[in-house]
């Protein structure tokens, strides 16, 4: 017998195989964004074609977009972290700090300047026992083993918290993420660690100064050796239980060979972008397609390119975005737009023949079932309630199931006499999708 999943009222979204049971002509499909607008080409002061590293924080309706700008080395003093911000991301300014002297000028965007600027990753600190002081954290550091903690009031003027880099070990030179998990009560990081090839690991800490021992990803039965550049994790919006990932996957047989003036900053490689996630930090459900394909320009087929921007916008009802570096080692070095659609990185697809889906044993609270679906005009969808043997209940069966059909982000189940599913919450129920045309990314009851 199977020990049913209390989801509770939670948003569930069909990104690994924690609910399902039985796929029936239907597959876990990956889901891809759309590229948009060009947002930002590094062409300022202190600005260049191996400018890198972006990262952002959707901030009280603003983006405020953190990278690396100039960079001579990675361990060299002389690197800085440069701003910009955007209210409605797509059009991005840099506003003049005056807080860092730039080879004597300081009408520029840079916030801060030194070792610690190769790989600077920021993060709004939502810790309810955060000082004022230090509302705005962030880690960042060349050197090879050093890792070193930030902390701002506002995110603009930027201090050390110690002189001494964090005791965590691991190999750092790429940019390594770290926020405040509400779920855990914890600071999370996920960083790199080398074992023979780039890899990804994760430690946490009550007060951003102590961590625990790193612990590798691990990836059940799937054992491919895949090469991680970055890890660009961050807790889902709106279902924050759920940590998404979107590593840049570096392929160093594949070396296009490049024959252009332009191409100032030449290295072995491929990199495109990927995605998977997890529960816990640790053990993760990963996709091998791409999320993200270099595509037909050919400058994104160059070394470290396609690299994630690290965060997630909520732009619009109806669109997130997201962001991804291209022509890296490039004159046209720049940051482009990806647009995606609410939850819906990856579902449960059924093609023109039909398909079914059904969920393991769940308990649930609140008063109706929503989805986050979409079909074709000749698609449906049909939603049957069992019990947790697998009986299909009264009321709730498929011939009493309403058909849907549409593309709506939460869209209400409904049956012939009601929608009304609250005397079913707190027992063991199984959900049976009946598809045709049709895809399914979350569910959730409330």
């Amino acid at each position: 017998m199977q020990i049913p999943v209390n989801i509770g009222s939670r948003r569930e979204l069909f990104v690994d195989t924690m609910l399902i049971d039985e796929l029936l002509n239907t597959r876990l499909q990956l889901q891809h964004p759309e590229r948009r607008e060009v947002v930002l080409e590094t062409n300022a002061i202190a600005e260049c074609q191996t400018s890198a590293y972006y990262n952002f924080i959707f901030d009280d309706g603003k983006i405020r977009l953190y990278y690396r700008g100039n960079s001579p080395y990675h361990d060299s003093p002389e690197q800085t972290v440069n701003y910009a911000e955007s209210s409605d991301g797509v059009n991005f300014t840099r506003p003049v700090m005056d807080i860092i002297d730039f080879q004597g000028n300081t009408e520029n965007s840079i916030v801060y300047q030194g070792v610690a600027g190769h790989n600077f990753y920021v993060f709004r600190d939502d810790n309810p026992a955060c000082k004022t002081d230090e509302r705005y954290k962030a880690v960042g550091g060349g050197e090879w083993q050093k890792l070193y903690g930030l902390v701002s009031p506002d995110g603009l003027h930027w201090r050390k918290i110690q002189d001494a880099p964090l005791n965590i070990i691991g190999e750092f030179d790429s940019l390594n993420v770290v926020f405040w998990d509400a779920i855990t009560c914890s600071y999370r990081l996920f960083s790199r660690k080398w074992i023979g090839v780039r890899s990804i690991q994760s430690c946490s800490s009550t007060d951003f100064i102590h961590w625990s021992d790193p612990v590798l990803h691990e990836y059940g039965n799937d054992t491919d050796l895949v090469e991680y550049y970055t890890n660009a994790t961050i807790p889902c919006p709106g279902a924050e239980h759920i940590l998404l990932s979107f590593p840049k996957r570096f392929i160093t047989s594949h070396t296009k060979d490049i024959d252009s003036e332009e191409y100032k900053y030449r290295g072995e490689g491929t990199s495109d972008a990927v995605f998977m996630s997890s529960r816990d930090g640790v053990n993760w459900y990963r996709f091998h397609e791409a999320w993200v394909r270099p595509g037909l320009d050919q400058r994104n087929w160059t070394h470290r390119n396609n690299m994630v921007a690290c965060g997630i916008a909520r732009t619009s009802d109806s669109e997130w975005s997201m962001y991804i570096s291209e022509h890296y080692g490039w004159e046209t070095n720049r940051l482009r737009r990806l647009a995606v659609q609410p939850w819906r990185f990856a579902g449960i697809s059924a093609d023109y023949n039909g398909g079914e889906l059904i969920t393991n044993p769940l308990i649930f609270t609140g008063d109706n079932l929503y989805i986050n679906a979409s079909t074709s005009a000749a698609g449906s969808i049909f939603v049957e309630i069992q019990d947790e043997e697998g009986k299909s209940l009264s009321g709730y069966t498929l011939e009493d199931a309403q058909p849907w059909f549409g593309d709506e982000l939460n869209a209400v189940v409904e049956w012939k006499n009601d929608a009304d599913v609250s005397h079913l919450a707190g027992q063991p129920i199984r959900l049976r999708f009946v598809m045709k045309d049709a895809d399914i990314f979350s569910l959730q009851f409330k």
